[in-house]
């Protein structure tokens, strides 16, 4: 059995220590038609969350989640910041006070997040920005949830959307960020946001398989 809390832990610390992994590999894509600074700035602030780890509130996932929205925000320099942030600080509001949290809350929290990241960063899918991947994915995870998926089957249709989709953006033009500043020069390479959310479902998916969280604190 896990909560609420220790899948929220589960999935901010992979994401936390992909990102540290793929910094390099995300600024990289993200200097073809960008300022290059995404994987970098990405890292640093996750490098901060897991360097605090131990010290966030974790009364339940959704305070948990809010603190972790104020610490990256506070460190992830340019527009990823507030960004991130804000699905973070979104998701945990709609989690808060839930110590199990169904699978419709779940994907309820996820959406939250998004409507968060498009309202910030005034963007939609079609934008090329991570929306193009986020959006599909959450979508595979409700349809799969939604018709009694396993939560490893879920993931693993999760990630493969994802992935699909990022790669999709490779065929858009930017609208927003630095990105668009290219024009037509961002035609013919994928959204580093989107890769990104791409290689953080797999790896959610791939962990989950290998080392799955467990309730390991005590129930009153």
């Amino acid at each position: 059995m896990t909560t609420a809390l220790d899948t929220s832990e589960f999935v901010v610390r992979t994401i936390a220590q992909t990102a540290v992994d793929n910094e390099k590999y995300f600024g990289d894509l993200d200097s073809v038609v960008g300022d290059g600074d995404f994987g970098y700035s990405l890292a640093r602030g996750f490098e901060g969350v897991l360097a605090d780890w131990d010290g966030f509130d974790r009364t339940d996932a959704g305070t948990f989640l809010l603190k972790i929205a104020v610490a990256i925000t506070s460190r992830i320099g340019g527009t990823s910041g507030p960004i991130w942030g804000t699905a973070f600080m979104k998701t945990g509001m709609k989690l808060k006070g839930i110590d199990e949290a169904s699978n419709a809350e779940v994907v309820a929290a996820l959406r939250e997040g998004i409507d968060g990241i498009k309202k910030r960063g005034n963007s939609d899918v079609g934008d090329k920005t991570l929306l193009d991947a986020l959006v599909p994915a959450v979508d595979a995870l409700d349809r799969a949830l939604s018709s009694g998926a396993s939560v490893q089957d879920a993931l693993d249709a999760t990630a493969v959307a994802a992935r699909e989709a990022a790669e999709a953006t490779s065929s858009m033009k930017a609208l927003r960020g630095r990105a668009s500043y290219s024009g037509d020069r961002s035609i013919g390479s994928p959204d580093a946001g989107a890769i990104a959310v791409a290689v953080l479902a797999e790896k959610l998916a791939s962990d989950w398989r290998e080392h799955p969280p467990v309730l390991n604190r005590p129930t009153t």
